[in-house]
């Protein structure tokens, strides 16, 4: 049934909000974008995937949601994206600073390629400085706004993960917590997101082109809470309730998202299992 049917109305959450959605046009981006525009947002998403990005907007069908081509290391690139959105829309109330890069799978330091290193900084942590450095421009005038990140669980729990990808992520939550201090002087609250795995095209492709379902049945095996599987909706409705006047008082939260994963550590009931099996 279409949610939007009169049989199955749905509260518009976002009702005349205007948002920028880096990394929009794939993966939570994009799912984020569907959800937004659902709730009556007016959504610029930003990304590099031009073909993608199009598709996403063709495929919404609605007149609330552009698209513009974005690197978000180029600082001329993000001053227009939001320029872009406050002179089609009028205003900017929501920057969700999304787009993010895993790079090469390299675990181990003395492996590990100092460009490989410095590209992923340059999009996760970069990239999100400046969109939030433009995205302030605009929001403090108005002394209201919601500035998203999306973090990771690897920002609360380290394991065999890439060097780049965690302090990349931890850098962002911190980088979140600071401004969440200077910008709330103006009205502007600032949060993160921070999913558990989930089947995205970052995940799929980080492990080698796994199929969906098979990183879903990964996940789901090693996951605390069962019976569910995480997806990019649930990061979505997450990113949902930080930007909408639900959470008007809620800063500085790094919203995670994993079923309790990240307060368990299995290691020693595995090994008991294996030592009396």
């Amino acid at each position: 049934m279409n949610a939007n049917s009169s049989a199955n109305p749905i509260t518009k959450r976002l009702e005349g909000k205007v948002t920028l959605i880096t990394g929009g046009a794939s993966g939570i981006g994009k799912t984020t974008t569907r959800l937004f525009v659902r709730h009556g947002a007016k959504v610029l998403i930003a990304d590099v995937q031009d073909e993608l990005g199009y598709s996403v907007c063709k495929d919404i069908g609605s007149e609330s949601i552009s698209y513009i081509h974005c690197d978000v290391t180029n600082e001329s690139d993000v001053e227009k994206v939001v320029d872009m959105a406050v002179s089609k829309y009028g205003k900017l109330d929501i920057m969700f600073n999304n787009v993010g890069i895993s790079g090469k799978a390299e675990s181990r330091i003395l492996e590990f390629e100092n460009d490989n290193f410095k590209r992923v900084l340059d999009v996760n942590v970069f990239g999100a400085f400046l969109g939030v450095k433009h995205a302030a421009r605009v929001m403090i005038p108005a002394k209201k706004g919601s500035i998203l990140f999306t973090s990771s669980l690897a920002s609360i729990l380290v394991d065999d993960i890439s060097h780049s990808y965690v302090a990349s992520k931890h850098a962002v939550v911190g980088m979140a917590k600071n401004l969440s201090v200077e910008l709330g002087q103006y009205g502007i609250r600032v949060n993160c997101v921070a999913p558990f795995a989930t089947a995205t095209p970052l995940l799929t492709n980080a492990l080698g082109k796994m199929e969906k379902t098979k990183v879903e049945d990964v996940v789901s095996s090693v996951a605390n809470l069962k019976g569910v599987v995480l997806e990019p909706e649930d990061i979505a409705e997450a990113a949902l309730y930080l930007g909408s006047d639900e959470s008007k008082y809620v800063s500085r939260l790094n919203l995670v998202v994993d079923g309790g994963y990240s307060l368990t550590n299995p290691a020693f009931s595995n090994a008991l299992k294996i030592l009396y099996s």
